[in-house]
């Protein structure tokens, strides 16, 4: 295949990173993602194929796109998910090998870590919002806290690494224990990045005052330790400080308070095959009809590449949380993929 220009968008942000959605389903139920009953999950028939990833990763790849990062739902609970990133981690484009990293609560990592490292993964995001066994059944509706504290402890072992850890901060949830967390971070060699609540509930609950914002967050944190500011953020979603001068250090994602929408370099694939050119897009462009129909490869490639690229000339500058006139995206945040 050719090499293709860049991903580039009408405001000048080259497109580096795909995050590809490998299910709708999880076996939690975070009360800011998704409800504990009633959902609507994806038709299976319309979920993607290990193949369809992979065909849609390698023209991403070939565009210029340097990390795919897999989420979900859940991405664990794909039964293929050893063989999807085998396959994702032998795609290699203009700059070399891509980048294959997964976004996970962690529940699975125990059994499935080593063969994942073995087919090419290069790097994990763990989600853990408390380390209070009660208030993380309560915010998850799951009693697995050992179970995701034995997959943080497996990739620790790993040595998988940079290794962060998520932690979406809630006020009357887990704001008193955002300092344990960053030093449980430490304690395992991992960097903790809170994020900013944002909306993209599937219920739709989200309101600006429950939310613990950047400046509450850094405020816990100092209180504990001399925060160091890193520089050099580039297009990462996080902001970073050092932990007393180093090594260690901690990131804040403030996609609502001090949104980084002018560097975005994302993309986003939704399970289903929806690609979306922003978390909060309530636009999508549908993969599936240029993915089954059973085109010569050139031809599929020329009419996906043509599509990732429309996509991205209609991204906007930003998400617009603050305007008056902003949509919450109709899906929960499990469907469209973190």
């Amino acid at each position: 295949m050719r090499t293709a220009p860049p991903l580039l968008d009408t405001h000048g942000r080259v497109h580096r990173d795909l995050r590809i959605s490998l299910t709708d389903r999880c076996s939690l139920r975070c009360t800011y993602c998704m409800p504990e009953q009633g959902n609507e999950w994806l038709a299976r028939t319309s979920i993607l194929t290990l193949d369809e990833i992979e065909r849609v990763g390698r023209v991403a790849v070939a565009a210029g796109i340097t990390t795919l990062r897999l989420t979900g739902g859940e991405p664990l609970l794909r039964a293929d998910i050893v063989e999807v990133v085998g396959r994702l981690a032998r795609l290699r484009g203009p700059a070399g090998p891509v980048q294959v990293a997964m976004t996970t609560n962690g529940i699975r990592l125990p059994e499935l870590l080593p063969g994942l490292v073995e087919a090419g993964l290069h790097r994990l995001n763990i989600s853990i919002d408390t380390l209070d066994r009660e208030r993380f059944r309560e915010l998850t509706r799951r009693d697995r806290l050992d179970d995701v504290l034995a997959g943080i402890a497996a990739a620790s072992a790993s040595g998988l690494r940079p290794l962060k850890l998520n932690a979406v901060a809630m006020r009357d949830v887990n704001a008193d224990e955002l300092a344990d967390l960053a030093a449980f971070a430490v304690s395992h060699d991992a960097q903790l990045r809170f994020i900013e609540q944002m909306p993209l509930d599937a219920g739709h609950t989200w309101s600006r005052e429950r939310m613990v914002t950047r400046e509450e967050i850094l405020d816990a944190l100092s209180a504990r330790w001399d925060l160091t500011p890193v520089p050099g953020r580039g297009g990462a979603p996080a902001e970073t400080w050092l932990l007393d001068g180093g090594p260690h250090s901690v990131g804040v994602i403030a996609s609502v308070t001090a949104p980084f929408c002018g560097a975005c370099d994302r993309l986003r694939l939704t399970a289903d095959g929806q690609l979306r050119n922003c978390l909060f897009s309530t636009t999508e462009f549908d993969l599936l009809p240029i993915l089954r129909a059973g085109q010569r490869p050139d031809d599929e490639s020329e009419r996906l590449d043509a599509m990732l690229r429309g996509c991205i000339l209609r991204k906007l500058p930003g998400h617009a949380i603050d305007d008056p006139s902003f949509l919450q995206p109709a899906r929960g945040m499990n469907a469209i993929g973190g």
